[in-house]
């Protein structure tokens, strides 16, 4: 079985204790997030891949950064991750990568995602996965217009927009793919 498939079982698996842990049935969890009940069927059992709309839905639903939400935590903290370990989903649709670089941990909450999407992309999030979830981003390399709380910023390499997520927010590239890093707590 090759990564991507395993990827893909995992976070179907995951997706489903969280659901079963919570009580949910997968009609509840479908009125709750706005995803309907056939795409969560389809993601839970493996069938298909969420795109980053559908999982900044499923955040918010199950109330998680989104990291926690595509690999549970360890219980117990291993202070080095190879980057070859490195957990990384990607929505091929939206040109989307998302890389978690911080070794996962329940007891510290600061959190490195190194993300790329490639050029003339938008990638919308209608709500947060918790009001008041704080993101440092840093441009690595490119340009992204990020709209927060309805205000648009134009990034470019070594920029740096601190925010907390209240609301909707929108990610879109130009001409250029983006690069950059978000450190959240």
């Amino acid at each position: 079985m090759d990564q991507k498939t395993q990827s893909c079982l995992s976070l179907a698996e995951h997706l489903k204790t969280l659901r079963f842990d919570q009580g949910l049935s997968l009609q509840a969890l479908a009125e709750k997030s706005g995803v309907s009940r056939a795409t969560l069927s389809r993601i839970e059992n493996a069938d298909v891949s969420p795109t980053a709309e559908t999982l900044g839905r499923l955040a918010s639903a199950f109330a998680l950064p989104l990291s926690q939400l595509l690999a549970p935590l360890e219980p117990s903290f291993l202070p080095l991750i190879r980057h070859d370990k490195q957990n990384v989903w990607s929505d091929l649709e939206k040109g989307f990568a998302r890389r978690v670089v911080s070794p996962p941990s329940r007891q510290l909450k600061l959190e490195v995602i190194e993300c790329s999407i490639e050029p003339h992309q938008r990638i919308a999030y209608d709500r947060p996965a918790f009001t008041g979830h704080e993101h440092h981003l840093l441009m690595l390399a490119g340009s992204l217009t990020i709209t927060v709380d309805g205000v648009s910023y134009n990034l470019n390499s070594g920029d740096c927009l601190r925010y907390q997520l209240r609301s909707a927010s929108l990610f879109e590239t130009s001409d250029l793919p983006a690069r950059y890093i978000i450190a959240m707590t």
